[in-house]
């Protein structure tokens, strides 16, 4: 875990987000990049060309952001982007070698409840770049023991399980998965490779129509600091991805961080 992203938007928790995002890369001795990605339309004719009047607020606005939080010797960069949210923040990762991008559930939205806004429900929906999803006015801590709940666990891509793997050897976390037998089950989802044995504490199976419906009725008995899931195009979020919007009602996680890996397959 070298590199760490963390966008940033308009929410009133953009300062404890940024500081548990810092408080999370001393941890880990990462660096951290700070970004903004900004658009702009206009009608032909109504406006002066104002690009470098937004990027220059929006430069000053990072700079004072940044000074605003305690960076605790943190190598901390901040970047300003001009392009399309989902596009311009899948080059930018690229090219900067992002190993995580730290996201806040709302970062616009102002809805008491709403639990993942648009904006992060379209980063968390329409890319595969791993994510970690922090509460809002979440303190950083120790993590302590991580809940991965899957419907399948075969395992193709290469390096997919990397950031739980550094996450849990970096915490000495336990690591319990939740494997989740849904109506399309077949027996070799469950059978697990090396390298998901190796990280895997203890095993557990449930019935549910869904994982998602799973980790509801399963995770307040195992207390996790850490919730792991995978992206699916038909997954864990997916009763609730018809639009980009999440509501707390739905998703009762709004008290412990969620990392969001890429598909396995």
């Amino acid at each position: 875990m070298k590199t760490i992203l963390v966008p940033v938007g308009s929410s009133k928790n953009a300062k404890s987000h940024l500081q548990y995002a810092i408080d999370f890369a001393k941890a880990f001795g990462a660096k951290l990049y700070v970004v903004q990605i900004y658009n702009v339309y206009t009608k032909a004719g109504t406006m002066i060309k104002v690009d470098h009047i937004i990027e220059r607020e929006s430069k000053q606005f990072l700079k004072d952001h940044v000074a605003s939080v305690d960076t605790k010797g943190v190598e901390v960069h901040t970047k300003t982007f001009k392009g399309k949210l989902v596009d311009t923040l899948e080059k930018v990762c690229e090219a900067l070698d992002v190993d995580l991008i730290i996201l806040e559930p709302r970062t616009n939205s102002i809805k008491d409840e709403v639990y993942l806004g648009k904006t992060s429900g379209k980063i968390i929906k329409q890319t595969q770049i791993p994510a970690f999803i922090v509460p809002e006015g979440y303190t950083y801590k120790p993590i302590v023991k991580i809940l991965m709940a899957v419907k399948s666990a075969i395992t193709k891509k290469e390096g997919v399980l990397r950031p739980l793997l550094n996450i849990k050897n970096h915490f000495k976390a336990v690591v319990n998965i939740l494997l989740v037998k849904t109506p399309y089950h077949v027996e070799a989802d469950f059978e697990l490779n090396d390298e998901l044995k190796d990280l895997v504490t203890n095993i557990k199976f449930a019935q549910s129509p869904t994982t998602f419906q799973a980790v509801l009725e399963h995770y307040k008995s195992d207390y996790p600091d850490l919730l792991c899931v995978v992206r699916r195009k038909r997954g864990f979020f997916n009763k609730l991805w018809e639009d980009d919007t999440i509501l707390k009602k739905d998703f009762h996680s709004s008290k412990m961080p969620v990392l969001v890996l890429s598909g396995l397959k």
